[in-house]
């Protein structure tokens, strides 16, 4: 999350971490928006050093879909470590390792019908993403990928080329190459099918488009803003990927691991992506740990080719398997995902109805919802008076104008109950002082006129 508007450490809070902002690099971004110094958490609720709690719509900006130090999970980590088992392996077989392909293949491909290999980058979601992007252009050998319009896919050298957002792409220092960006679905409006361009220029030789290697694509765009396509537009980005022999990347790093409902975030789109990236909460506990799933014919790696220090996490096979067998067994975690779900869009639909301003929309899949506040100033405003009443909510947009709703997937209703009042508290006075704003620029006005 960046932060361009607000510098949220404010005189009070400023002394519980002057020590922390006066050696820790000036790149740091959510400590400024939430400026305080937490110490413990338990499932969907934060507290600080002095007591006060906190509900969390962050999530670790996804990585803990289900929640802070969950028990069942916790349990087996603990376990583990007391064991003194393996916990550094680079990619060595563990028992851990073993334990973790065994499950994921047995409770998430096989039910749904899917065959890949696995390949653990390590440690975090943009290490994966360059792993994909890397074997894409090897097994196709072209170099293009084709991102799209506020598409965030990290801030490595590989992966911000295919990140959308000029702000983190001028942070780079040089020019970024290898990716050609279209426009997203929704990006040209509603009633424009964005895959009918892509088509277009893939088809013809004079478009000025190099043959790509892979497409790269979120289900729904976390970063840019909670965009979400649809399925009719997957499964036609999918039918063009095959017409035109290119490969399909979905990046499922914050949209994944049962967000929207499902496991995977397009599995209501009856789409085969080639190569599937997951990372955040495919840990379950918080620990670094991504993956890259490739079909099998795409696993044309030399040994050593790609690889990284942490890819062997012990820990997080652990804490994965656990998760897996603990909500995956059955269908009935994802229907209680579902069913808040909808629960917290039709709570965002009304706050849309009762702001008479027309400032607020809503949009969202599953367990990842947005408010669009049209501007940044206001999204951010929203954000700090939350926070102020005990309620942790980001902002995500190329404008940082979206308030974006990331809860813990096993969030009680109660705490989900509580989080959404809060926020509309906080709605409702941001408003009210945007009212008065308002007014006394008008009578201003009027006096200068008069």
């Amino acid at each position: 999350m960046k932060d361009t508007r607000m510098e949220a450490e404010k005189e009070g809070n400023e002394n519980d971490i002057s020590m922390v902002n006066n050696h820790e690099s000036e790149v740091r971004s959510y400590c400024r928006r939430f400026p305080v110094v937490f110490t413990k958490a338990k499932g969907a609720t934060i507290e600080d050093e002095k007591g006060r709690e906190y509900i969390d719509f962050l999530a670790g900006a996804g990585a803990l879909n289900y929640g802070h130090n969950n028990p069942a999970i916790k349990e087996k980590l603990l376990e583990y470590i007391e064991s003194d088992k393996i916990v550094h392996s680079l990619d060595l077989v563990t028992e851990a390792k073993q334990a973790f392909i065994e499950t994921f293949d047995s409770l998430i491909l096989k039910p749904r019908g899917m065959r890949y290999k696995m390949q653990f980058t390590g440690p975090t979601g943009t290490n994966a993403v360059e792993a994909a992007m890397k074997i894409a252009r090897n097994v196709t050998g072209r170099s293009t990928i084709i991102s799209f319009t506020n598409g965030f896919h990290g801030v490595t050298l590989g992966s911000v080329a295919a990140t959308g957002n000029s702000y983190f792409r001028d942070a780079c220092g040089i020019q970024l190459h290898g990716t050609t960006f279209m426009p997203f679905d929704g990006y040209m409006g509603e009633e424009v099918d964005t895959t009918e361009y892509l088509d277009k220029v893939l088809t013809d030789r004079s478009s000025g488009l190099d043959q790509p290697a892979a497409v790269i694509v979120e289900t729904i765009q976390g970063e840019g803003g909670i965009n979400v396509a649809t399925s009719e537009w997957l499964r036609s980005l999918e039918r063009i990927c095959r017409k035109h022999g290119i490969l399909l990347i979905i990046d499922d790093i914050q949209v994944g691991c049962g967000r929207t409902g499902t496991f995977f975030s397009f599995e209501e789109a009856k789409i085969s992506p080639d190569i599937i990236i997951l990372s955040k909460s495919l840990s379950s506990y918080g620990i670094p740990f991504s993956m890259v799933l490739m079909k099998p014919g795409i696993d044309q790696w030399k040994p050593g080719e790609h690889n990284g220090t942490f890819r062997g996490n012990n820990l997080a096979f652990v804490t994965a398997r656990a998760a897996i067998e603990e909500y995956w067994s059955d269908a009935s975690f994802s229907r209680k995902v579902r069913m808040k779900g909808e629960f917290v869009r039709e709570h965002f639909d009304k706050l849309v109805d009762l702001d008479d301003t027309g400032t607020l929309s809503a949009r969202g899949r599953g367990m990842v919802q947005a408010l669009d506040c049209r501007t940044g100033e206001i999204a951010s405003m929203i954000s700090h008076v939350a926070f102020e009443k005990g309620l942790i909510i980001e902002t995500s947009g190329a404008e940082d104008q979206v308030l974006k709703f990331l809860a813990p997937l096993t969030i009680s209703d109660h705490e989900l109950d509580k989080g959404l009042s809060i926020l509309e508290e906080s709605i409702r006075d941001v408003m009210e002082k945007m009212r008065l704003k308002a007014t006394r620029k008008m009578d201003s006005d009027i006096e200068v006129l008069a």
